[in-house]
């Protein structure tokens, strides 16, 4: 499909497109840039360094998802590496910045040779629509049980979101979201919650850091960044595009995003890649009711990362200090038809039921092992119920031990 022209980007524009974007946006700082912050200051980087850290990654995401979405005529939302970000926490205090550079560039380059490779779209065409379905499920799980956890905390504010998003769903559910977002942020405002009056838009000067190399860095951070964001962000990020009805070519993207990366590593980026959790709030009916101008919150999602990091992560800083049932609710709520799309799925592929469950039960657990996340787990356990269950086994001779076929 050819990308659009601008006078069809504008009659292909609509608010819950633009509300969805806007979600993404403001769910990403207010989630994950926390590990950001928590990782440069455990590492006691200064803050021109942080600065050029949320500028390289913010900018990157917004470039990238940008082009990606306005090309593919898809919503593709690109983020930072979040799996990444929690690697650092641990890793980077024990480097100096220019090594952890030169890791991110190690990283870098192994994600675009995957992506190059075509290695990638042929592990996601393996994968059942089922297990992939499940796989999206079992991610948003929590953001829909943290809604209503949330209601002990602050009841007036988490039940008014709530209330607002039934009635909307019932008299204007393409607003639904708009007036959520809109009702929680005026509460929160009244009740002196959010802290606008710090917000200081000053242009960021990012900081160039010489990468060093070091075996010990490429060795304990490079290559472990390099399989913790395959597997913790690109495979559930097509999982949504596929189970959203998306058939993107995974490559394109994953070669994208890993030169974006490798262009700002030296700006302090530990890396861009596919996002999964808020591209569920672009790909799903909440951003459009019809399929093919949900790409306009992509695009509207990357301009925002960009103006963002163009002012040095001041909104970002915004957006990290609303209160956190505020932003559990919103996301819950902005993934619900995410997450229902992802359960029926699941449901609906019988023949690989009990594969795709496993897959549901394990990612949804957010169990990590050997720094390996849920979803990876996930499709590892799934993979081997689907081999074990459903794969065909061939007849064997009569006293014959029966053989699995190819």
């Amino acid at each position: 499909m050819n990308p659009p022209s601008l006078a069809q980007l504008r009659q292909d524009a609509s608010l819950p497109a633009a509300v969805a974007g806007f979600l993404a946006v403001l769910i990403s700082y207010a989630g994950p840039l926390v590990i950001v912050f928590k990782a440069a200051d455990l590492a006691h980087l200064d803050a021109a360094h942080t600065a050029s850290w949320i500028w390289a990654i913010s900018v990157g995401s917004g470039l990238s998802g940008l082009w990606l979405s306005w090309r593919l005529r898809t919503p593709v939302i690109t983020a930072w590496s979040t799996p990444g970000a929690a690697l650092l926490v641990g890793m980077l205090p024990g480097l100096t910045l220019p090594q952890a550079v030169a890791a991110y560039l190690v990283s870098a380059l192994a994600i675009t040779a995957v992506g190059a490779s075509g290695l990638f779209d042929r592990l996601i065409g393996r994968l059942p629509k089922g297990m992939a379905a499940a796989l999206l499920a079992g991610i948003l799980l929590r953001f829909g049980t943290e809604v209503f956890a949330s209601v002990q905390a602050s009841p007036a504010l988490v039940l008014a979101m709530v209330a607002t998003f039934l009635g909307l769903r019932r008299l204007k559910p393409r607003y639904a979201i708009a007036a959520v977002m809109v009702v929680g942020i005026a509460l929160a405002m009244a009740a002196g919650q959010t802290q606008l009056a710090q917000v200081s838009l000053q242009v960021v000067r990012p900081v160039w850091v010489t990468p060093e190399w070091s075996w010990h860095a490429v060795l304990g951070l490079g290559l472990p960044l390099a399989l913790v964001t395959l597997t913790g962000q690109y495979v559930p990020g097509m999982a949504v595009l596929r189970t959203a009805g998306y058939a993107v070519p995974a490559g394109r993207i994953v070669s994208v995003t890993g030169l974006t990366s490798l262009l700002l590593a030296p700006w302090g980026s530990h890396g861009v890649n596919l996002a999964a959790i808020t591209a569920a709030i672009c790909t799903g009916r909440e951003a459009h009711e019809q399929a093919d101008r949900r790409y306009v919150a992509g695009i509207v999602c990357g301009l925002v990362y960009v103006v963002i990091g163009t002012f040095g992560g001041a909104l970002a800083l915004v957006f990290a200090s609303l209160p956190r049932e505020l932003i559990a609710a919103l996301a819950g709520l902005a993934l619900m038809g995410a997450f229902t799309t992802g359960l029926v799925g699941m449901v609906q592929d019988t023949p690989h039921l009990e594969a795709s469950v496993i897959t549901f039960l394990v990612t949804a657990s957010g169990m990590s092992l050997l720094g390996l996340g849920a979803a990876f787990w996930g499709l590892v356990f799934g993979a081997a119920a689907y081999l074990v269950l459903h794969q065909p086994w061939r007849r064997a001779p009569t006293g014959a031990v029966p053989v699995r076929g190819a």
